[in-house]
């Protein structure tokens, strides 16, 4: 009964905030620990340390972004970003962790290419799922395009010297 009463609605909103954050965490580590499984372990044969050190790395690293960076961004952007991240982090690390035999741009090319789209559907997640990440958002305009940015055509009588005569004809 204890455990119900735990998730309830009832909860303080910092408490709210914890377990989002936490779960947010967990479901970011699985993610990235299964892809770089996936591609790194199976398909180039980097030792399971190397993945297990590589996927907290990249999952305290992107967390951390995910919840300073993306507000003020918005999530495609976050998404580059880390696909940018995770090869950056990736190719280092492979050119002084990895075995010699092992082709590091081609692993963390393809590795980062998958972790980006694992982290595209995480945001979505975090956009929809965590309304006090999308307040801030929304107080950031991350998910809205600014006033200033959208395109708009100006017009003038300027060009038009046949305006002036026809205005004096009338």
């Amino acid at each position: 009964m204890k455990l119900l009463e735990w998730y309830n609605l009832k909860q303080n909103k910092k408490e709210r905030k914890i377990l989002l954050k936490t779960k947010a965490f967990i479901i970011k580590l699985v993610m990235t620990m299964a892809i770089l499984f996936l591609v790194l372990g199976l398909f180039f044969g980097v030792s399971l340390g190397d993945i297990l050190l590589l996927g907290i790395i990249l999952t305290i690293i992107g967390y951390v972004a995910d919840f300073s960076i993306m507000p003020r961004i918005g999530g495609l952007s976050a998404t580059a970003g880390d696909l940018i991240l995770a090869f950056i982090v990736i190719y280092v690390y492979g050119l002084y962790g990895f075995d010699s035999d092992i082709s590091v741009f081609s692993s963390a090319f393809l590795a980062s290419m998958f972790i980006a789209a694992g982290e595209f559907y995480f945001h979505k997640y975090l956009i929809d799922h965590h309304h006090l990440l999308k307040e801030e958002m929304d107080e950031n305009n991350a998910l809205t395009p600014q006033k200033n940015m959208v395109p708009r055509a100006e017009f003038s009588e300027d060009f038009d010297k046949n305006l002036e005569k026809k205005s004096k004809e009338s």
